[in-house]
């Protein structure tokens, strides 16, 4: 069984990250959609989890008293993206003075 959720809680625990998984139902009663979530405490082997990735994560055998899921699959990590960004932008900012130097070589010749 494997579940996506968002990881609240990380780095407090040595190899162990809490995850919320979200769901949502539909109430007998009144028809209106209600979100119910669940926390997993999840197996982090390499401590990679940070606060607010989107994860999978897939039951296993227990690993301690509480913890009964491991990480499958890190699907969307902000902290990676914005690393991504910075460096794409450091790029951009390093070609840009060669563009610069290229177009002043032909203007003076």
């Amino acid at each position: 069984m494997a579940f996506t959720g968002v990881v609240t809680k990380a780095g407090f625990m040595e190899k162990t990250a809490t995850v919320t998984v979200s769901r949502w139902v539909i109430h007998k009663l009144t028809g209106k959609q209600i979100e119910r979530s669940k926390k997993y405490l999840v197996h982090d082997e390499q401590n990679q989890l940070r606060t607010e990735d989107i994860v999978t994560i897939r039951n296993c055998p227990p690993v301690s008293a509480r913890k009964r899921f491991k990480l499958e699959k890190i699907l969307k990590s902000p902290e990676t993206e914005r690393e991504i960004a910075r460096t794409r932008r450091m790029q951009a900012s390093q070609a840009t003075p060669q563009a610069s130097s290229v177009l002043e070589a032909l203007r003076a010749s």
